[in-house]
């Protein structure tokens, strides 16, 4: 269990770097819990989904 654990972080923290939403070289991201790591990449999603933080489009 622990083991894929570690597998989900690195696969998020590979993600973000990927992203550029972190630099490899910060420290920092190496130490972000599963759960925080989970959300700074929803966070990134979101506000780089073209609808942004306002949902989907409706047409009325």
């Amino acid at each position: 269990m622990r083991n894929d654990i570690e597998k989900k972080r690195q696969k998020l923290v590979n993600k973000l770097i990927f992203l550029n939403v972190y630099n490899k070289d910060d420290k920092q991201l190496y130490e972000l819990s599963l759960s925080k790591l989970e959300y700074e990449y929803k966070k990134f999603k979101l506000l780089n989904h073209p609808h942004g933080e306002f949902g989907s489009i409706q047409w009325i």
